[in-house]
């Protein structure tokens, strides 16, 4: 069990909740229970599956979690591509959430791979 608050990624991805809650403040009320409550529970959920992970007792178990935050950051991603194309993003704004996103998935990716390097059997089975 260790701490999340020591990881690395997990300040960069808080950093991006609260860059997205603010920037979310301002679409429309109409969005408030659909658009902006689905980019902020996918946000919320890759600090939340961090911390849970670091709560497991295994390697394989924590692998498991950053594996749910890279699924929720892909969703995030997903949907400030379509907040883009909708334009309830400001024109600066796609470009350094967006990048701040990637950070966050470059950053969980290399943490995986760390884990199945040093685990392999962390490693997620992904056939099917």
């Amino acid at each position: 069990m260790q701490d999340f608050r020591k990881l690395l990624v997990w300040p960069k991805a808080q950093q991006l909740n609260h860059r997205l809650y603010g920037t979310t403040n301002a679409f429309p009320r109409l969005e408030w229970f659909s658009r902006t409550g689905q980019i902020r529970r996918a946000a919320t959920s890759i600090t939340a599956n961090l911390a849970a992970g670091c709560g497991r007792g295994s390697d394989a178990d924590f692998s498991r979690f950053v594996q749910m935050a890279m699924g929720s950051a892909c969703e995030l991603e997903s949907h400030l591509e379509l907040a883009k194309d909708l334009k309830r993003i400001s024109f600066i704004e796609p470009h350094t959430i967006l990048g701040h996103l990637i950070e966050v998935k470059r950053m969980l990716s290399d943490m995986l791979t760390r884990l199945a390097t040093r685990h392999p059997s962390a490693k997620l089975k992904t056939d099917r």
